[in-house]
């Protein structure tokens, strides 16, 4: 790699490479939670899903994306209507990927100073 990487910025990517897989498994959850197919335990496990991701993307110092899967958790435990979690979750998960986006840029770039 031409780039030198700090080994924080190492650990970033390895946990981000993790993401990307998992976002066609959450729009699939937020289609069936919409289509009224989302049985109560796929939407427990999705919110155990985020929660896990947001405890792993704090611990790697990612806290916008953190914080976006967290928001996520919350609203697919609030109550009231679906249609408005279905939305706010599609909107939540389009703020999940430009964050994710931003993330990998930032732990791609290298740090000034030699900080290591």
């Amino acid at each position: 790699m031409s780039q030198k990487l700090s080994s924080r910025q190492q650990a970033q990517l390895t946990f981000l490479q993790t993401i990307p897989p998992k976002f066609p498994r959450m729009m699939a959850v937020i289609e069936q939670m919409a289509a009224l197919r989302a049985d109560e335990a796929v939407v427990r496990g999705f919110a155990r899903q985020l929660d896990e991701l947001k405890a792993q993307a704090q611990g790697f110092n990612l806290a916008k994306l953190g914080e976006t899967l967290g928001v996520m958790a919350t609203m697919l435990r609030r109550t009231g209507g679906l249609q408005v979690r279905v939305r706010g979750l599609r909107e939540l998960l389009g703020s999940l990927k430009i964050n994710y986006d931003a993330a990998l840029r930032a732990a791609n770039t290298p740090e000034a100073d030699g900080a290591d």
